[in-house]
């Protein structure tokens, strides 16, 4: 590295005191984000799913009309992404991208991949499951495979990764055996996240208001232990160790943080953030070190334009919590 000579650094920081003294703007580059970002403005919408690419592209989806929406960390409004193939999808709801830039989204049915210009890649159907037709709820991806919640079946669908090439969605676990005993139409699987190696899932219940870990070699089911705290999470983001997760069911509403041990198995809740004025979250996305929130108002449908998404400071940031 070029070592910057002594009067020249002198001199710069001697202008950079006199800017900041004057009240002078900062670089375009250090601008404050915004705390609230706006979805659409037409009836209906209802936000429902939340993922921020690592350049700080945006892509939120609508439970309402099926559509996604794309917009950037730096700029407040989202705009409709030009998706092809989603017109017979009514609703939209887990949405995520792989490491290949492309944009995959599950609802009703289907589970649809897109690249950057709204090309349709791939669609994928699942079948229907021990209680009728699939309602897909969330994804995840890791190396090998994208897994898939079902809202209405107690299932989690896969679809194996084998180069760029997608295959068939097709049912993977029938999570029932870890519980036998609860109702099979009450488990309601929703957020689903992997760790880093892609051998453990978490699998948020509603029903159960629990999160199980899922070993992706063997199918092994265990309750991930959080003590006495109720964790009927919806939307989930999994970093190294620290799990985020939003509840709105048997909670008061907003985002919870955990800190995990090594293996996913156990934890406590370290953080619960719900004195902000979420509108019946639903889940998040993380990027730098700010928590963006969607606002769904699907307690109200079809809620009240504009729909929005929420963002946050992440209180582990720069801490051992979330490296």
């Amino acid at each position: 590295m070029r070592r910057i000579p002594a009067r020249t650094a002198c001199l710069a920081a001697t202008l950079l005191l006199t800017t900041l003294a004057s009240g002078a703007p900062a670089p375009a580059g250090a601008r404050e984000l915004p705390d609230t970002y706006v979805v659409s403005h037409e009836p209906g919408v209802l936000p429902e799913g939340i993922t921020v690419t690592p350049d700080g592209t945006v892509y939120v989806s609508s439970d309402g009309l099926g559509t996604l929406y794309r917009g950037r960390v730096g700029d407040p409004e989202l705009e409709p992404f030009p998706a092809r193939g989603l017109a017979d999808r009514p609703s939209t709801l887990g949405v995520h991208t792989d490491r290949r830039g492309r944009i995959l989204s599950v609802g009703g049915a289907t589970l649809t991949v897109h690249d950057r210009h709204g090309r349709l890649l791939a669609t994928r159907t699942a079948q229907d499951g021990p209680l009728g037709a699939p309602h897909l709820n969330d994804l995840t991806v890791t190396k090998d495979a994208v897994y898939v919640t079902d809202w209405a079946n107690p299932v989690v669908h896969r679809a194996e990764i084998r180069g760029n090439a997608i295959g068939p969605l097709e049912p993977w676990l029938d999570i029932r055996s870890a519980f036998p005993q609860f109702p099979a139409q009450y488990w309601l699987l929703n957020g689903i996240v992997a760790d880093g190696t892609g051998t453990a899932l978490l699998v948020a219940s509603n029903g159960t208001e629990a999160v199980w870990r899922i070993s992706t070699t063997d199918k092994a089911v265990s309750r991930l232990d959080l003590g006495d705290q109720s964790f009927g999470a919806d939307g989930m983001v999994l970093r190294d160790r620290t799990l985020y997760a939003v509840l709105n069911y048997g909670a008061p509403h907003g985002v919870y943080i955990a800190r995990l041990d090594e293996e996913l198995r156990t934890g406590t809740v370290t953080h619960r953030l719900t004195d902000h004025p979420f509108d019946l979250p639903t889940t998040l996305a993380r990027h730098g070190c700010r928590l963006y929130v969607v606002n769904s108002q699907l307690d109200e449908p079809p809620g009240r334009p504009p729909y929005t998404v929420t963002a946050l400071d992440d209180p582990t940031c720069g801490t051992a919590a979330a490296p």
